[in-house]
């Protein structure tokens, strides 16, 4: 049995108690459990995971933005004592006097204290043979132990999203062309049973095409985001969704249907109103090529791919006066290694107005990480495919998150995730 390690939290104050891995919970039950996000934390991702089951419990917590990394505050019960312990999460008992002082220096700093009271619905939109290695945010859902469902086209279409809070799209093409993995994986039975599958799906649903039947589940994510829910894409979503947004009425996967090049007109042809990021991009004309639009700083999938990867860095945010974007940027590490994906990056000269940069390379003319709001709802975008895995290819062996478990690209992702949890009053950026 590990030892027990005592700590002070302050002048005049009881001791805390740090339960580390596999350690027992204290005799006397604590008045609140402190799971410290700083370095103190043994599990950073599965912290979240803590507090989400806490909440889902009908629990209430708070998290103390900009404070030792965006630490939680627990109720101090035995069910939340015993579920860190299982976890291996850090918590440090502190009494109400622990409490009032760590308010105390929060009242008189950039930092603020938001309530968490209701677990959000989480929806992973991804079609039914997905392999749960196959996307960064099912895997750290699943090791933090937050509960989620897997939709895809026919639960969008049909109007099933209103039952959810937040929604993840990943590596989705939503222009209908496969992300243009013919040009490299021509004849591979994994890519036949993709077309396959989608083709039978836009039959089912009436469409004339897959680009079509895209096209529609894109514009009810859309709706998704306009009547109130959070959306959250990483990789090539993020692209494409705006994309297919903005097309109603161009044929942008012409040149992948029948391998001309694309009509030269189409890109000055795309209505962005709808789109939710992007706007005045260049689509790419060619069908040779493995890429989109001119949206993406890094073109991957290009001769003139930007490398080697840097690294990009979190913006400072004051969690009174900006509590939104303060709230998805807390983490431990500031300057986080970059990752590639299919879209790894945002050309600034591409966002809408009013767009916020969460993150980006210092002096590079893209972003990592952006958010934005559109009608009642929020949208947040995330560029690359895996924190951990800074050039995944198709086939590679999945990230062992276990060991990562102080991943800050993972934390954005899950910071995310307890954003629709918070009590709405508090967000009035």
């Amino acid at each position: 049995m590990k030892r027990r390690t005592f700590v002070e939290v302050g002048a005049g104050s009881v001791a805390a108690v740090l339960w580390p891995r596999g350690g027992m919970a204290a005799r006397r039950a604590a008045d609140y459990l402190l799971v410290p996000m700083d370095e103190a934390q043994a599990d950073h991702l599965k912290a979240y995971g803590l507090t989400y089951r806490l909440l889902n419990r009908t629990g209430k917590a708070e998290w103390f933005l900009n404070y030792r990394g965006g630490s939680f505050l627990l109720p101090g019960d035995g069910a939340t004592a015993r579920d860190a312990a299982l976890s291996g999460v850090t918590v440090e008992p502190v009494d109400e006097s622990a409490v009032f002082q760590i308010r105390a220096e929060i009242k008189e700093s950039n930092m603020d204290a938001v309530p968490l009271e209701k677990p959000p619905k989480v929806a992973v939109y991804a079609p039914p043979n997905a392999a749960p290695w196959d996307d960064a945010v099912t895997m750290v859902l699943q090791y933090a132990g937050i509960e989620f469902d897997k939709i895809w086209d026919e639960e969008v279409v049909s109007g099933k999203l209103k039952t959810y809070d937040w929604l993840h799209l990943h590596h989705e093409d939503f222009t209908g062309q496969y992300s243009k993995f013919f040009l490299n994986y021509n004849g591979a039975p994994w890519l036949q049973e993709m077309v396959d599958r989608n083709e039978r799906m836009a039959r089912k649903l009436g469409f004339r095409d897959v680009p079509a039947n895209k096209r529609a589940v894109a514009y009810g994510i859309f709706q998704f985001v306009d009547n109130g829910g959070f959306l959250f894409a990483m990789c090539t979503a993020t692209e494409t969704l705006d994309l297919a947004l903005a097309s109603d009425g161009v044929d942008i996967a012409a040149s992948f249907a029948d391998g001309t090049p694309m009509d030269g007109n189409a890109s000055a042809k795309m209505n962005w109103d709808r789109a939710l990021a992007f706007q005045g991009a260049r689509l790419e004309q060619s069908p040779s090529l493995a890429l989109f639009s001119d949206i993406d700083g890094h073109q991957v999938n290009s001769p003139d791919r930007r490398q080697p990867l840097g690294t990009f860095t979190l913006f400072n945010f004051s969690a009174k006066i900006d509590p939104v974007p303060a709230m998805l940027v807390q983490n431990h590490r500031q300057v986080i290694p970059d990752f590639y994906g299919l879209t790894t990056s945002f050309m600034k000269n591409r966002l809408k107005p009013g767009i916020t940069v969460l993150a980006d390379e210092p002096g590079a003319p893209w972003a990592k990480y952006i958010r934005g709001d559109r009608g009642k709802g929020t949208w947040c975008f995330f560029g690359g495919h895996d924190p951990e895995d800074a050039q995944h290819q198709i086939g590679d062996a999945p990230t062992d998150l276990s060991l990562h478990p102080h991943s800050p690209g993972y934390r954005l992702i899950l910071n995310n995730v307890l954003f629709p949890a918070a009590k709405k009053k508090e967000l009035k950026t």
